[in-house]
């Protein structure tokens, strides 16, 4: 057995190295009894939600006119949403957009934050369905808003036909505008908070498992020696806090980004300028 495969064998055998694809595999709770999808991601989202709304009733909960610092916690998450989401890109029409832009910033900020905890390692929205299902939630949001202020056929037209464009150009500007502004926006949406939790800890996966192989290789690769290798392993594993750091800061500007993109896309759709 040469080298290489000793190393690689010995840690993870079979289809558990090299990290990919398969390492973000769902594992069902009830195998048999209940369908496949009842698994431990979708569990993690259901704890997601508890957190949230048990959160939000912990801070709502005594206030008082001088703050606690409880209090002054809630007020901090609530005032970001509140004055430098909802409010700033709504106008005065923000609070009753509030709630949902609230819940999805706190639910999205929680489960990209499992990624970091021992508990469950791992991003709700690193599976794709996830994304694309708070994404749907989003479209649904923002185009019956904009259905609610205009009508179903009045919204078609304010969404898909911006004001001022001559009319030999609409049979060119109108499956552009519908195709941007109905179909690509909920699939970007989604796409990129997935891309971003994915990819960030599938590189978290490689230099923690690699770092470990490397720590524990007991024989040389490619050349190299066993001490160099177990240095090489040190140094990965120290690296990867570094990349768990960043995986935090990733996790709540998506959680913010997400929630921006949502408020703008319902005052896109109820502006009364195009």
């Amino acid at each position: 057995m040469g080298g290489t495969n000793g190393l690689l064998l010995l840690p993870l055998e079979g289809e558990s190295w090299p990290p990919g694809e398969h390492s973000f595999g769902s594992r069902p709770l009830f195998p048999g009894i209940l369908p496949d999808w009842v698994n431990n991601h979708a569990a993690q989202a259901v704890i997601a939600a508890a957190l949230v709304i048990a959160f939000w009733l912990w801070m709502s909960r005594n206030q008082k006119i001088v703050p606690t610092r409880r209090q002054a916690i809630g007020e901090t998450f609530y005032d970001l949403v509140r004055n430098g989401i909802a409010r700033d890109i709504l106008g005065h029409d923000f609070r009753r957009y509030l709630p949902f832009l609230l819940a999805l910033f706190s639910f999205i900020l929680v489960n990209n934050l499992f990624g970091q905890f021992f508990i469950f390692m791992f991003p709700t929205f690193s599976k794709i369905g996830f994304a694309w299902g708070l994404a749907l939630c989003a479209w649904v949001l923002y185009n019956g808003a904009g259905i609610r202020k205009w009508g179903l056929f009045g919204y078609l037209k304010h969404a898909t036909l911006p004001a001022g464009v001559p009319k030999p150009l609409w049979f060119l500007i109108i499956p552009l505008e519908f195709l941007s502004n109905i179909i690509v926006r909920p699939l970007t949406l989604g796409l990129r908070l997935f891309a971003n939790l994915f990819a960030g800890h599938l590189v978290i996966m490689v230099f923690v498992v690699g770092g470990t192989m490397l720590l524990t290789a007991t024989q040389t690769l490619e050349g190299f020696p066993v001490p160099l290798l177990n240095v090489a392993g040190v140094v990965s594993i120290l690296f990867s806090f570094a990349i768990f750091a960043l995986e935090l800061l990733v996790g709540s500007i998506q959680a913010y980004i997400f929630t921006v993109l949502t408020a703008q896309y319902v005052a896109s759709a109820t502006a009364d300028d195009h």
